[in-house]
């Protein structure tokens, strides 16, 4: 959504109502957004109505852990395709589905889990100078894979075009109910796996992106994912999550969208090299399909 240098009115009934849909959103337990299964910054425009985004995110981990750890299964050498279905309600909310998995060499593909996101926005009437909107992610993944295994994640998204360039905030605070450490561990081990491995409280991982589109067709960028732990007991920065994509993104037709790029980890506790792509398609079932306001495309 793009912003308006008109004066910015909202009625104070509109406002109150649109706190309370997220309060109610707010109050659905759910789950972690998976690390390497769904790396993408998110817009605030939601699908239109009568519209679905299909999307597959492919993900490849070159250089990563290489022992199990915490129960979870080494991610060198594991690729991730996930399954993204996103349906648009109507002018200001749509709804997600995600069917993960993952495939490294002597496992064969494995299913991980599935999440569900309903999505609200901020209607265009109301003129805000940029776009906002509220998604929350609910749902479960395999301990092989994840810790913790049932998590909820509130994605706050702030966004703005500015002429050729655009940028996007994704607040993303999780909560999750992690998987116990070994019995055997000690008081002090425990400790330090419920603070830096797989805290139960409210934890923070942002996600921020600057593109440039220099042609309809593609545009260039850069994306940030971090993850700092719980609020109040933030982990060291060894063991914070910090990665960095250039990315690409191509925008052949107004039915079909594709990102590519490769992300470096600045911490020890980051995958240091991570090659990812993204391919969506539209498909209008009678809706007026346009093109996201920081990608627009003139056929």
């Amino acid at each position: 959504m793009t912003g308006s240098s008109a004066a910015r009115h909202i009625h104070p009934y509109r406002a109150l109502a649109f706190l309370f849909a997220l309060m109610l959103l707010g109050a659905v337990p759910r789950l972690h957004a998976q690390n390497g299964y769904e790396i993408q910054v998110y817009p605030s425009e939601t699908i239109p109505p009568k519209v679905l985004l299909v999307e597959l995110h492919s993900n490849y981990t070159v250089e990563g852990s290489t022992t199990v750890q915490y129960g979870m299964l080494p991610t060198q050498g594991q690729e991730h395709e996930t399954i993204e279905l996103t349906q648009g309600l109507n002018k200001w909310s749509e709804v997600g589905f995600y069917i993960f998995t993952a495939e490294r060499n002597g496992n064969g593909v494995q299913w991980v889990g599935d999440h569900i996101r309903p999505r609200v926005r901020a209607p265009e009437s109301w003129h805000l100078p940029v776009g906002l909107s509220l998604s929350n992610e609910i749902g479960y993944a395999r301990p092989e894979f994840a810790n913790p295994t049932w998590s909820w994640q509130i994605n706050p998204i702030v966004d703005q075009t500015l002429g050729k360039w655009y940028w996007s905030v994704n607040g993303n605070f999780n909560w999750g109910h992690p998987v116990p450490p070994p019995a055997n561990y000690t008081p002090a081990q425990r400790t330090v796996y419920y603070r830096d491995v797989s805290p139960g409280g409210l934890t923070f991982s942002p996600a921020a992106t600057v593109t440039f589109q220099p042609s309809k067709y593609y545009n260039v960028g850069i994306e940030y994912y971090g993850y700092y732990g719980e609020f109040g007991n933030f982990v060291s920065l060894h063991n914070q999550q910090q990665q960095f994509f250039p990315v690409f993104n191509f925008f052949f037709s107004k039915k079909w969208e594709v990102n590519v790029g490769a992300g470096w980890g600045a911490t020890a506790a980051t995958d240091h090299l991570v090659v990812k792509g993204i391919v969506g398609r539209y498909f209008d079932w009678g809706g007026r399909h346009k093109a996201a306001a920081h990608a627009p495309f003139q056929p």
